[in-house]
């Protein structure tokens, strides 16, 4: 009975999660920062994380994924749609790994750190997400998408525009967000599954 009780909670806590993903995506990539939107969605891939385990964080990764590269497919991502057009497969391999991972390895984070202190290891999970999530971004852009790298560049160099420009403020507002909010919201639900 237990099982079953636990079963269905991760159940219906996934499936929420992975509805928030979804609207804060769509609404993140409709209503962009420049130069790229930034990615909200983390959070509650952390959260799933911390809740349960890493392959929550992955799943609900994936989600995050399927919904990027859709808005790459719709040419709501414009950079995403340039992407997409260079190569679908590509484009795919990267996204579902970036997002995967960075669930996975917040989720990692967390299990390993929880035990010792539960708010630092989320606060942890929330500084790697977004660096996982970013850093095989901009990775598989240097290794498969050197050419649209360089158009977004705009005759600047490379590795200027790619700490300043593709990261730079987004990637450190998406970390001190998740620092933040991850910690608390982790809190409060965790405080809430045991009060019942």
């Amino acid at each position: 009975m237990i099982k079953t009780k636990e079963k269905t909670l991760r159940l219906v806590s996934l499936g929420i999660l992975s509805a928030i993903i979804i609207v804060l995506q769509v609404i993140t990539t409709y209503f962009p920062t420049k130069p790229f939107p930034i990615t909200l969605a983390l959070i509650p891939i952390i959260i799933g994380s911390a809740l349960f385990d890493e392959k929550a964080g992955a799943f609900l990764g994936g989600v995050f994924s399927v919904v990027v590269i859709l808005m790459c497919v719709i040419g709501a991502d414009v950079g995403g749609a340039m992407v997409w057009n260079a190569n679908p497969f590509l484009c795919v391999l990267v996204c579902m790994t970036k997002g995967i991972a960075a669930g996975y390895v917040s989720g990692l984070v967390y299990r390993l750190l929880s035990k010792a202190n539960s708010v630092v290891a989320t606060f942890l999970a929330g500084i790697t997400a977004p660096i996982v999530n970013t850093g095989i971004f901009i990775l598989g852009l240097v290794l498969f998408f050197k050419p649209i790298l360089a158009q977004w560049a705009g005759g600047s160099d490379t590795l200027y525009y790619i700490l300043f420009g593709l990261t730079g403020v987004n990637f450190l507002v998406e970390v001190g967000v998740n620092m933040i909010l991850s910690p608390v919201i982790v809190s409060i639900l965790k405080a809430i599954k045991k009060s019942r």
